[in-house]
């Protein structure tokens, strides 16, 4: 080289891509792998436990009650846990949550495996991994607004949700396949996979952060609900997720039609349970490859409104390939909603109040989730499963339609930062 050349490493550097720059933290990529096993293991329990119990009993309320056997605790403790969340080390709240979910879903392999599970049996431990989950559940989205910079956080939360959606591709599938070789085994892979999850949460390497312990107090409890009520663009988000999903949601009738109106088997609940996922899952690739810059409002209703027609689409069609198709779409359109409303919820909210948050809105995802699918089973029991499905979807569209009116600040908003 001579004298005249310039030195190449002065030469200005390229800058990594905010793709490889989040894959470049360890503590990211034991979150995002924690995240996988933890969400593999709740979708293989979930194809277990709605086939089973419905093996038990014929009953479509029976599939309700399972659902809200696993609201029931996370409505009780949602205050509480929130407190928890913003006052001890998030780390160690979602490691021990998910280590007792653990064991209650080894119960169930022992209590499958030696024949003595039933229905009874199934609701307990059923609301016990409700109860674990419910100090997980609004834990981890703090976790990560921890784990990651903020201009970072919109991808990071879809990479996130990717995470859940990957696991719900294979595990409804490989909780069918498992569950025909017996429900013991199901549980049993299932229970190793959280295990394995605890343990990787457990040892993220996190900057140590001091939080003031504020006393405990009907206050403290209650500042969460207080915030959000103060924050209509917050409000609207996740209240439209709340009715959305909760009168859109078909996933507990997915055994009757497996069995009785596509007569599929077990591994076809399996692939049902698996299309949403897989349509989730491309939408999530998608937003972390290309994030939204602005229009977020006017992109969550139209997400909301295409969940609510494909979810009448599924409810009438009796073509297993058109169902198919039609889960698929719901999962896609949910995953927008739920990347906006998540990072718009991180942004938003204060680090020392986003557990209390974060517990309000896992309140309502709960509400929407769990107390859906007994409201589905109830609607099922008392009309048949294709009316309950098809007024679900009909009911998702005209929320939509209305929270446009309640919330105008939510349908103009352009920016996820406050």
């Amino acid at each position: 080289m001579s004298p005249t050349d310039p030195d190449p490493s002065l030469e200005p550097q390229p800058e990594p891509s905010v793709d490889a720059r989040i894959f470049r933290q360890r503590a990211f990529i034991q979150f995002w792998s924690a995240r996988v096993l933890s969400s593999l293991s709740f979708q293989m329990v979930a194809v277990a436990l709605g086939w089973q119990i419905y093996a038990l009993t014929h009953s479509a309320y029976a599939l309700g009650l399972v659902g809200l056997a696993q609201f029931l605790p996370m409505f009780a403790l949602t205050l509480v846990v929130g407190h928890v969340a913003d006052r001890y080390d998030r780390r160690l709240v979602v490691s021990i949550g998910t280590a007792v979910n653990a064991a209650a879903v080894a119960v169930l392999a022992l209590g499958s495996w030696h024949g003595w599970l039933g229905p009874a049996a199934i609701y307990l431990l059923a609301a016990i991994s409700g109860g674990a989950r419910a100090f997980v559940t609004p834990t981890l989205p703090a976790m990560l607004a921890g784990l990651v910079p903020r201009p970072l956080l919109q991808r990071a939360t879809a990479l996130s949700t990717s995470a859940g959606q990957t696991a719900q591709v294979v595990g409804p599938a490989l909780g069918g396949l498992l569950y025909a070789c017996g429900a013991s085994v199901a549980y049993g892979v299932a229970a190793l996979a959280l295990i394995l999850s605890s343990g990787l949460l457990a040892t993220i390497a996190m900057v140590p952060v001091v939080r003031a312990r504020e006393p405990l107090s009907v206050a403290s409890l209650l500042s969460g609900i207080a915030f959000i009520r103060s924050q209509p663009i917050i409000l609207g988000a996740i209240s439209l997720d709340l009715f959305a999903v909760l009168l859109g949601g078909a996933t507990a009738l997915l055994p009757i039609y497996a069995s009785d109106i596509l007569h599929t088997g077990p591994v076809g609940l399996g692939v049902l349970r698996s299309a949403p996922a897989i349509g989730s899952l491309g939408a999530a690739l998608l937003l972390a490859r290309r994030p939204m810059h602005t229009d977020f409002g006017r992109l969550m209703f139209t997400a909301v409104i295409m969940f609510g027609v494909a979810t009448m689409v599924f409810g009438i069609s009796r073509n297993f390939y058109l169902s198919l198709a039609a889960l698929f779409a719901t999962g896609a359109a949910d995953s927008i909603s739920v990347v906006i409303r998540q990072t718009l919820v991180q942004l938003r909210t204060p680090d020392v109040m986003r557990g209390r948050v974060g517990a309000v809105n896992a309140l309502f995802i709960g509400t929407s989730n769990q107390l859906g699918e007994f409201e589905s089973g109830i609607l099922a029991g008392l009309m048949g499963a294709v009316p309950s499905v098809l007024l679900g979807g009909l009911g998702t569209v005209a929320v939509a339609l209305l929270w446009i009116k309640l919330f105008p600040q939510l349908r103009q908003a352009r920016s996820l930062e406050a």
